[in-house]
């Protein structure tokens, strides 16, 4: 019996060592690289190996059961705390007729939330100087042009990426979606009576969006899948990310898109729209790259931009009304705004009620689905990447924060009780 009483001991002070030294290693910072990312750099992530082996668990199961139930035909997540990668998978198959699954380098097209990569490659040159938020959109693209010319010189880059710009809601989206040239649906905007000023009212834009990368070429002289590829894909070792339909269909490890029929899912063909207007929704990515994408959004690479240029492009810009989008659905939902490239939410805890922000986006083009969100209270993001239209996507994101949130906030000393009674 004392035998057994000094083994049950010596067990407890084994395992209470062990989590110890995992949880020392998870949470060391890493090297400062300037003053301004200090503060970041000194936020510890919170996530024990055990901790991070039950978000594992958990997501696999999240997602396998969307498998199951055919729901999804594929899918790939990313969830990244503070400088780490907490958890990256890819499930389910490329293709539903072949035995091909889905990896982390898996490349979908990422739809509308391309349009943050536009709001963070505008940030850029405007820390370098090269154009300015308040700059007029016909400065640059003479052709462009309202039905009131005293409107057409009012309108700004900051309007077009926070899609105010007083046009009708999708004005010439499917001019876009058509494939007509950017340029050619500039000069047609004069046929369009706008419904308000510059600057009052929020109004969802593909077209007149994709014009802040028309801007960007003008200033730069340079193709917008070039300049995205040297300021943000290559600084980030976003190595299969691209910005083209000839970029896409020369890869090897593709999830091709579906659609649901009668007798289950189908592949379909992968399409061309929005490779014409990419900064509304061009760009291709795999889960490895949306990983360090969000790393960045996070603050860990003030080199590539810094972060008083991100609060700016993640800053409130106008409100969004109504009651009918997705994310307005979410648990303890309070309110919206939109900045460049970015839908900003308001957010109240229903357990302790104290607010919180949730910068988000939502994309679907070509049959493929993708959310994204940072959560900066929490030093969080996440990203999940669909091959098909489902009803998981819409809430996908508040699904998984809840998963994080329920392990992380189980206390340390519970996790190490549940371990001591397998002995």
């Amino acid at each position: 019996m004392k035998k057994n009483i000094i083994t049950a001991v010596l067990s407890l002070a084994l395992i209470t060592t062990l989590f110890y030294l995992a949880s020392k290693e998870e949470v060391q910072s890493p090297k400062q690289t300037s003053n301004e990312s200090l503060t970041h750099t000194q936020r510890e992530t919170h996530i024990t190996a055990s901790h991070q082996k039950q978000i594992a668990q958990a997501t696999e199961k999240y997602f396998n059961k969307g498998l199951q139930n055919n729901e999804i035909v594929g899918a790939a997540v990313t969830i990244v705390k503070c400088d780490s990668i907490i958890y990256q998978n890819g499930y389910g198959k490329k293709n539903s007729g072949l035995n091909d699954h889905i990896n982390t380098e898996t490349i979908f097209r990422i739809g509308s939330v391309s349009k943050g990569f536009a709001g963070i490659l505008s940030g850029i040159y405007v820390e370098q100087g090269l154009i300015n938020w308040s700059d007029r959109v016909s400065d640059y693209i003479p052709s462009f042009e309202l039905a009131n010319s005293d409107q057409t010189k009012k309108i700004t880059l900051s309007h077009l990426l926070s899609h105010t710009t007083g046009l009708p809601y999708h004005s010439f989206t499917n001019l876009v979606e058509d494939g007509v040239p950017l340029s050619n649906i500039a000069s047609r905007f004069k046929d369009v009576l706008p419904i308000e000023q510059p600057g009052n009212l929020y109004s969802y834009q593909n077209a007149v969006f994709a014009l802040s990368g028309k801007i960007i070429e003008q200033a730069t002289g340079k193709t917008l899948k070039e300049v995205i590829n040297e300021k943000i894909f290559l600084p980030l070792h976003m190595n299969t990310a691209s910005a083209s339909y000839e970029a896409l269909t020369k890869s090897d490890n593709i999830a091709l898109p579906h659609r649901l029929i009668k007798h289950g899912w189908q592949p379909v063909k992968l399409n061309e729209k929005y490779y014409n207007a990419i900064a509304a929704g061009g760009i291709n990515a795999s889960i490895s790259d949306m990983g360090k994408w969000l790393k960045f959004l996070l603050g860990n690479n003030p080199e590539v931009m810094m972060p008083k240029t991100m609060s700016t492009v993640f800053n409130p810009t106008i409100q969004v009304t109504g009651k009918s989008h997705y994310y307005q659905r979410w648990p303890g939902y309070i309110s919206s705004s939109y900045g460049f490239g970015w839908r900003i939410h308001k957010y109240k805890d229903e357990t302790t009620n104290e607010p919180y922000t949730i910068i988000h986006h939502g994309g679907s083009v070509n049959d493929y689905r993708s959310e994204i969100a940072i959560y900066p209270k929490e030093d969080l993001g996440i990203c999940v990447l669909f091959n098909s239209p489902n009803t998981i996507a819409p809430h996908c994101i508040p699904d998984l924060y809840n998963i994080i949130q329920e392990i992380i906030n189980t206390p340390e000393e519970k996790t190490n009780q549940e371990a001591l009674v397998l002995l």
